[in-house]
């Protein structure tokens, strides 16, 4: 059986671009986690957890990983392995770790962010400005977080000649390096660039499950044997602790291993980008943003209309998109988006914009 069966969407089913979160996991993907053989995985004892830890270390080119419930810890578990309560950490504007992860770098490893702007794509000027390391009256600069793909960015890939320079950057001033890949598999895919290569300079990487490859749940943090030694019992203090993982992590390990049909979300998201483009709305301009190379996010606004009000209008016909801010719209493709789908989506943007 395929492992991305897809049914064609009637005219009476939701189109929801609002994430990749959305996914739901597939028969065969069910069949996985209920075939799934268990243990305890607090005493390392869950086989198809450690075959995900494994494959996932192996895939990124790191010696170890440990299997988290949500990627915010992943990052929050990678925070408190490389600085001090007081640090400051280097990161894009808009970034995961600085914007949705409810404080989590403050209230757990007590540190301060320090923001570069989005068009400075992390250059080494803009690193070397923001990195303190040696001020009386300054926080303290011990590492740099880069995010890839950048979900703000409209699905921004960094590729692995501008990923290596950005780790080589941050050794050279003393830093460490962690990348929140989320989506790295998106970049990958995008790039055509193996994911150990995206991310052979840095320290940590986390990476989702949950997203793009469709499991129900879990993320994970890689890097070194030690270090991770420290990320399992880190993991445990933030409450991340479980015990028969291995129904989870078999969901996880089943969209791992069926990645490069992340293709044709991107060729989706391409797709709607395209049309968007293509459409006019009489008096005002539309703006449309997908990155250079195509992943699975568009972002694109009407000016001069609100942004809840668009939504509003969209899931009055049975298409679901998300606001966020300014007016741009955010859609993102994935395991449940037809071709159908974004047709159908884009007769309801023609519509609207004629309105």
């Amino acid at each position: 059986m395929s492992s991305d069966p897809r049914t064609t969407a009637s005219q009476h089913e939701i189109v929801d671009l609002r994430s990749d979160t959305l996914t739901q996991p597939t028969a065969e993907m069910r069949a996985a986690m209920m075939a799934a053989e268990v243990g305890d995985d607090v005493y390392g004892e869950d086989p198809t957890a450690r075959a995900l830890e494994e494959e996932t270390a192996a895939t990124l080119g790191k010696e170890s990983a440990v299997f988290t419930p949500s990627g915010t810890m992943a990052n929050q578990i990678a925070i408190l392995l490389h600085t001090r309560p007081g640090d400051s950490v280097i990161c894009e504007e808009g970034a995961h770790v600085y914007l949705y992860e409810a404080g989590g770098g403050a209230a757990l490893a007590g540190v301060q962010f320090d923001l570069v702007p989005l068009p400075e794509r992390m250059s080494d000027p803009a690193v070397e400005a923001r990195c303190r390391r040696e001020e009386l009256h300054a926080a303290t600069t011990t590492l740099l977080c880069v995010e890839n793909t950048h979900n703000r960015a409209a699905g921004r890939v960094l590729t692995a000649r501008e990923m290596t320079r950005i780790a080589a950057k941050a050794h050279a001033l003393g830093l460490r390096a962690h990348c929140d890949g989320a989506r790295l598999w998106n970049a990958a895919v995008a790039a055509g660039e193996a994911e150990r290569d995206l991310v052979a300079g840095f320290d940590t990487v986390a990476v989702c499950f949950s997203k793009g490859l469709g499991a129900p749940v879990g993320s994970a943090v890689a890097g070194t044997a030690e270090a991770m030694a420290r990320a399992r019992k880190l993991r445990k203090r933030l409450g991340g602790g479980m015990r028969q993982a291995g129904v989870l992590a078999a969901a996880a390990l089943f969209g791992l291993r069926a990645r490069s049909r992340l293709a044709e979300d991107h060729r989706r998201a391409a797709m709607l980008a395209r049309g968007l483009r293509g459409l006019s709305a009489p008096g005002r301009a539309i703006d449309v943003q997908i990155s250079d190379l195509p992943t699975n996010m568009v972002y694109w606004r009407l000016q001069d209309v609100d942004g809840d009000a668009l939504v509003l209008a969209f899931a009055r016909r049975g298409v679901r998109l998300l606001h966020v801010g300014g007016g741009w719209l955010r859609a993102v493709t994935h395991l449940g988006i037809t071709d159908a789908g974004i047709a159908r989506a884009l007769d309801c943007a023609h519509d609207v914009c004629q309105a």
